[in-house]
C-alpha cells in the first residue's frame, strides 16, 4: 500500500441522493478555497457513474446559493477543459494528454509537488469498480504499476471500451485533494478491501488500495456501499 501522506476522512450518507449532494458542495467549497488561495482551481474528473454522482453541483435549487454566488462568476474557458483526443490512438492519445500536462507545468498552471516530483492537481474525483480498479489502473493489468509517465494507455480493458488512457499513480497520488466516492451493494466487499478492514480475494491489494492524496483523501459513500464496514467496525 502507498504511503498515506495526508489524512484519510470516511463519510457515510443514507443515500446516492446525499452523496451527490454532499459531493456538490465539497467541490465548490474547495473550488472557492483554491481560488482565494491561488486564483485557480484545478480538478480531473473520471468517468463512469461518478459523472452522474456530480450533478448536484448544476441542478437548481441544490446549492442554488454556491452556483449564484460563485461558481457563476468562475465560467471555464473552453480552453481550460482537457479532454482526451478520441481521435487518435490509444498510444497517440495517451502521449497528446502527456505532452499537454507538460505544457501546464511549463506554463506555471500546474505546479510541481514537492514530494514525488509529478504534476499536483487541487482535486482529483475517483470512483472505483468492483475489481477495486481506479481510473483506468485495472489489477490484472501492470499500468498500475507504472512509476514514470504520466498518462498511460490500454488497449485490452477488462471493462468497455477496451482501448483507454489514465493518468499513472505517481499523478493520482500528488492531488491535494482526492475524493473517492463509491455507491452501490455491489461494491460494498471491495470498500471493506480498500479501507483495510478485509483482506483481498486474492490475496493481491487491489489498486484502490494504493490511493493517497498529499493532503486529504476523503470517501463518499452511501449506506450501500458501506454496508460491510458495518460489522467489520
Amino acid at each position: 500500500m502507498a504511503t498515506q501522506k495526508g489524512k484519510k476522512t470516511v463519510l457515510k450518507f443514507d443515500s446516492e441522493e446525499d452523496v451527490s449532494k454532499a459531493l456538490a458542495k465539497y467541490t465548490a467549497d474547495l473550488s472557492e478555497k483554491f481560488i482565494k488561495q491561488k486564483g485557480s482551481f484545478t480538478v480531473v474528473l473520471s468517468g463512469g457513474s461518478l459523472i452522474d454522482t456530480m450533478r448536484k453541483l448544476v441542478e437548481p435549487p441544490n446549492y442554488k446559493l454556491a452556483l449564484d454566488g460563485f461558481l457563476s462568476k468562475v465560467p471555464i474557458p473552453s480552453s481550460n477543459i482537457y479532454a482526451i483526443n478520441d481521435k487518435e490512438s490509444p498510444e497517440g492519445a495517451a502521449a497528446d494528454y502527456e505532452a499537454r500536462l507538460k505544457k501546464l507545468v511549463e506554463s506555471k498552471v500546474l505546479p510541481l509537488s514537492a514530494i514525488s516530483g509529478f504534476p499536483k492537481f487541487d482535486l482529483m474525483l475517483l470512483g472505483m469498480g468492483p475489481d477495486g480498479h481506479v481510473a483506468s489502473l485495472f489489477p490484472s493489468r501492470p499500468h498500475r504499476h507504472e512509476k514514470e509517465r504520466l498518462v498511460t494507455f490500454i488497449t485490452d480493458s477488462p471493462k468497455p471500451p477496451p482501448p483507454r488512457i489514465t493518468f499513472t499513480f505517481p499523478v493520482i497520488n500528488s492531488a491535494s485533494e482526492i475524493a473517492m466516492v463509491v455507491t452501490g451493494a455491489e461494491l460494498a466487499n471491495m470498500v471493506d478491501v480498500a479501507l483495510g478492514n478485509a483482506p483481498p480475494p486474492d490475496g493481491i491489494p487491489p489498486p484502490c488500495t494504493e490511493v493517497s492524496a498529499e493532503e486529504e483523501l476523503t470517501w463518499f459513500l452511501d449506506k450501500d456501499a458501506a454496508s460491510k464496514l458495518q460489522t467489520s467496525g
